[in-house]
Formats: C-alpha cells, structure tokens, sequence
C-alpha cells in the first residue's frame, strides 16, 4: 500500500532585524517622544524614517540602536527582546548586529582611514593584524581603498562620510543606521553617499535613514513618516499609502 510522501516542512520566516511593538517614551514633565509606535523592519530593507524636528525621528534612532530603552512596549533587535539583556549583554548585541553613521563623521582625527575604520572592531575582540585586514576591505567597498593612508583633514567631507560608513560596516552587522548622512556634505557629495547606501542595501545590508529631508526619504522604496511621536504614514512601492496607526 502506497503512502503519498509527506509534506516538506515550512521554512520558518525569517527573524525581523527591528521590531516595535507599541514602544512609548516620556520624559520628565510630560514630554512624550513616541507614542505607541508599532515598526516591523525585515532583513534587506532600505527605508527612510523622516519629519520634522521634534517628530521624535531622532528618539526612533535611538530606541532602534539600543542607545536607549523605551518607556513601555516591546523593541526586539534580531529576535533579542532588549528590555531583558543586561548592559553588557546590549553594548554586545549592538556591537554584533548595529552599525551608525552620523551627520559629522565622528573620526578620530590622528588616526589615517584605515585605523578609524579598524576601530569599529575595538570591542568585538579582534586582534588588531584582522581589524586593519578587514578596515582595508571595509574601505574597498565604499571606494576608499586608495586613501586608507590619509588622516581626516586629508579627506573630503564626502570622503570622511564614506570612511565612517566602512566603520559602520566592517563588523558586517545586520542594521544600519544612518542619521542624516548627507546633512553635512554638499549636493554632488550627498549623491555619492546616497548612491553608495543604495548598492550596500543590493548587496544585502538592511539599511535605516533617519532624515528631515523629504527628498532623501521619497528617493527611498519605503518612507515611515513621523509626526508628534507617531507613526503617521508607511509607504511602499506596492501600495501608495499605508496609514498606520498607533
């Protein structure tokens, strides 16, 4: 008697990079910078997260890099519920699976391309011989490996921007977060980095921009809109406007 084979398993979906579940933040004297925002971000994404000054834009960057907890609600990051990890235990996920990149660079300016990018691996226990191999290859992928030898003020602020994404990059974690990259560069500048952002995401990097510039975000194949320290819209190619609620 013949049996029909069994079903092949599912594959189980794969674990979100960034999940928010109604995640509030107040600070004293009744100021609330997120009100119940609800954000699921999945691996290979490449979104923007814009509004205006005091949006609480800047208080999402923060929440979803682990450089603060929120008030209420649930932030998972690679499936770790960060509510439950101790300090050390956070200050090692963020180093394992979170990259930054800030408006000014923040390069140690002693320090030539390549070192500054190497010192993305100081606390993840790479010896330093591997941290510099990996900063070379870092750099080779933002098109920088011909000025690993120049210290910051050699470089241009496009370059300095370019230098600080290998840094984000060279422990390959799975987010990056990039606070308005081009605020500080010129237009043709700003475009290079942009482009750049764009080929890392083809490449695989889940990629976040937080920005006040309408432009940036519109350039991107998902925008969440903040307005009061609410979700107000997420938009996507598919679908010209999904209204969130939180």
């Amino acid at each position: 008697m013949s049996h029909a084979p069994a079903p092949a398993p599912a594959h189980p979906a794969p674990t979100p990079v960034v999940e928010l579940w109604n995640a509030t933040k107040a600070y004293p004297g009744g100021v609330h910078a997120l009100r119940g925002v609800n954000l699921t971000v999945d691996a290979g994404e490449l979104l923007a997260v814009v509004g205006p000054s005091g949006s609480g834009k800047s208080t999402m960057l923060h929440v979803m890099g682990t450089l603060d907890k929120p008030t209420s609600g649930t932030v998972r990051i690679a499936g770790h519920e960060v509510s439950a990890l101790s300090d050390n235990r956070l200050s090692a996920l963020r180093a394992r699976h979170i990259g930054f990149v800030f408006q000014h660079f923040h390069l140690a300016a002693g320090r030539d391309a390549v070192d500054n990018v190497a010192d993305g691996l100081l606390y993840a226990g790479v010896p330093l011989r591997e941290r510099r191999a990996r900063a070379r290859a870092a750099l080779a992928r933002v098109r920088l490996d011909h000025r690993g030898s120049h210290r910051p003020h050699q470089l241009s602020g496009g370059e300095k921007q370019r230098v600080a994404i290998a840094r984000a990059l060279v422990g390959e974690p799975l987010l990056l977060l990039a606070d308005e990259p081009t605020g500080a560069l010129d237009t043709a500048s700003g475009e290079i980095v942009m482009e750049l952002l764009h080929e890392l995401n083809a490449m695989g990097t889940t990629i976040c921009v937080i920005t006040h510039d309408n432009e940036i975000a519109n350039s991107l194949p998902r925008r969440v809109r903040f307005k009061d320290g609410e979700i107000v819209a997420d938009e996507r190619p598919d679908s010209r406007e999904d209204g969130v609620t939180s």
